[in-house]
């Protein structure tokens, strides 16, 4: 990516050397949340419900102790490049998507990107770096450990520096879902139904969080020319490596369709293809489809 002409965005928040415990109602990230509703299924327990994302349960919340940030007392940084390169990005999708909620007549707030390393408390309660990155629509803040982008190499075999660009601007993507109502209205269909029908809701949610992840890089490069050779190939890998298919299969050797969240590899990749090239909001209603 060439993000020489962008701007590190400063709602950022160094949370970096505090310490934390467990959370509840966050949307977006969290690949163990896809182990837990696999263990929520086969003891007969809602996924939802352990994902946080059926209901706001309270949990016991561990005092939290500051700490100076990295690079604070003088000492170098060893993450200062990927932090800078994390604003950058967090940058273009607040020029992008503030100019997206313009032509519509509506005003983008956007959101504060918490670092943390360990564990964090948010709004929706305590979150641990293993669970990955998520969003909170209560406090409005996306939640990432610095961590998570070695292990998206690593572990996930997806590496490049739009894969890393693409986990961000899929947090992202739920923070738009719940400036426009759309995160509200899901959580309230989901406390109603039956336990598939709700993942099938949930699974919905994430891929028009790719969708619109699509949707900025394809106005941000539109704009600022940030995309180069192979990026796009590194996008779409990153959405293939995290598909709930793929997960399942590293995770315990077999997949679930039915304890789905967040949707296959092949589903993700599409959905996030099609912001990509069309650049429309309207292109990601996943709702509407009939098939995702």
């Amino acid at each position: 990516m060439d993000l020489d002409r962008s701007r590190a965005s400063t709602n950022i928040e160094d949370r970096r050397g505090w310490t934390g415990g467990a959370r509840r109602g966050v949307f977006g990230g969290g690949i163990v949340l896809l182990i837990l509703a696999i263990i929520g299924m086969f003891f007969g327990i809602n996924p939802l419900t352990i994902l946080g994302i059926g209901q706001m349960l309270p949990t016991p919340e561990p005092t939290q102790h500051a700490a100076p940030p990295p690079g604070a007392d003088g000492r170098p940084d060893p993450e200062a490049a990927v932090k800078q390169f994390t604003a950058k990005v967090l940058g273009e999708t607040e020029d992008t998507w503030s100019a997206l909620f313009q032509q519509g007549n509506k005003q983008y707030r956007a959101p504060t990107l918490v670092l943390f390393d360990g564990q964090v408390k948010s709004a929706c309660g305590f979150g641990q770096a293993a669970t990955g990155p998520f969003y909170c629509p209560l406090d409005q803040k996306l939640y990432l450990d610095l961590s998570f982008f070695r292990e998206l190499q690593a572990r996930f075999k997806a590496p490049g520096d739009f894969a890393q660009a693409y986990v961000v601007a899929h947090e992202v993507g739920h923070h738009v879902q719940n400036l426009l109502g759309i995160a509200g209205q899901v959580s309230a269909m989901q406390q109603r139904l039956p336990e598939a029908e709700a993942n099938q809701l949930s699974v919905r949610m994430e891929l028009q969080a790719d969708c619109f992840a699509g949707v900025w890089a394809h106005h941000s490069n539109k704009q600022r020319n940030i995309l180069q050779a192979g990026d796009v190939q590194e996008g779409l890998n990153a959405a293939a490596q995290i598909g709930d298919d793929r997960m399942m299969k590293r995770s315990q050797g077999y997949v679930v369709p039915d304890a789905f969240t967040h949707g296959s590899g092949e589903q993700r990749v599409r959905w996030f293809r099609r912001g990509l090239e069309s650049g429309n909001i309207a292109a990601c209603d996943t709702f509407a489809a009939r098939q995702i």
